[in-house]
């Protein structure tokens, strides 16, 4: 029996899927939150002792919650595409296989977490870290898509300083800063999952501040970046990869401002929770983008020149 074989372009699209369901998820797990919904199934693995489906008595939360938990499949079909097809595509490439598995042990490590999160009636440091863990899992699937888009053979180097490669690693690292602090926000805030959950000992208006301090050290550090590579620092995809990301910051801290003055409406909060994703997923192409892999040229050996033969 021959063996079945994708191609690298077919992959590349597979490795977007799972990137999407992974964002997608991010999202309607906070809808479960913002709506009160996250003890809408009073138990895990199943919703009800006994059964996957909700009660009657659950009502509309146990259906918004049960519902997120059936999205999970849909994940997790996208998530073993992924690593079925880089063992499948042709060439096979150890990076992508090595890549596509963080995502099978991260969903493994979210579906525990929140199980966890239930478990403990959606105690704020299980919240956090189930959605920190989501953001690792997007992160990963942002290289495994851009990776999957390179050549399959080359070398890889450098098209950035290394002022603007080094600086690439700060905006992350800022990028993540920027989601814990936000994280501590959340737990101290009023949407908690369910309205009699515990929330953290902090005062509101402190917290935000110091996330609001971090977003623009962030904004101010990309800044300087695009400053540097403006000025020759970088190649020109790094360049738009900078401007995007800028796009993205402003627009992700007017949202913050607004929700925050407006007193956190729900809808607001779940743009922001879709922006805080784009943030973080553009950083990481910058990071990604300060190195090429330039193909392997091969050269076609040249034909002897013709010998000239005496008559």
């Amino acid at each position: 029996m021959r063996r079945p074989t994708i191609s690298p372009t077919a992959y590349r699209r597979i490795t977007l899927l799972a990137l999407a369901l992974l964002g997608i998820i991010v999202v309607t797990g906070a809808g479960v939150r913002l709506t009160g919904s996250g003890l809408g199934c009073s138990t895990w693995p199943s919703c009800e002792p006994g059964t996957l489906v909700p009660h009657d008595e659950s009502g509309v939360h146990g259906v918004i919650e049960s519902t997120n938990r059936y999205f999970t499949g849909f994940v997790s079909v996208g998530v073993i595409l992924a690593v079925a097809g880089s063992f499948f595509r042709v060439p096979r490439r150890r990076d992508l296989t090595l890549w596509s598995w963080t995502l099978v042990a991260g969903v493994l490590g979210q579906i525990v977490l929140g199980g966890l999160t239930v478990l403990f009636h959606l105690s704020p440091p299980f919240v956090m870290g189930h959605f920190l863990l989501s953001a690792v899992l997007v992160g990963c699937a942002v290289v495994l898509h851009h990776r999957a888009g390179e050549p399959d053979s080359g070398e890889r180097r450098p098209v950035a300083t290394p002022e603007v490669r080094l600086l690439a690693k700060v905006l992350l690292a800022a990028a993540s800063i920027v989601l814990l602090t936000g994280t501590v926000v959340t737990g101290s805030g009023p949407h908690g999952g369910d309205p009699d959950v515990e929330r953290l000992p902090f005062f509101l208006p402190d917290v935000a501040r110091v996330h609001a301090v971090a977003v623009w050290i962030l904004l101010a550090a990309t800044l300087w970046t695009l400053r540097l590579v403006r000025r020759g620092g970088a190649s020109p995809s790094v360049e738009r990869a900078l401007k995007a990301l800028v796009v993205l910051e402003v627009a992700q801290g007017a949202v913050g401002y607004l929700q925050y003055e407006l007193g956190v409406p729900v809808g607001l909060v779940a743009v922001h929770i879709l922006g805080s994703m784009l943030v973080l997923g553009s950083t990481i192409v910058v990071l990604l983008r300060t190195s090429v892999v330039e193909p392997t040229r091969t050269t076609t050996p040249r034909a002897p020149d013709p010998v000239a033969t005496g008559v």
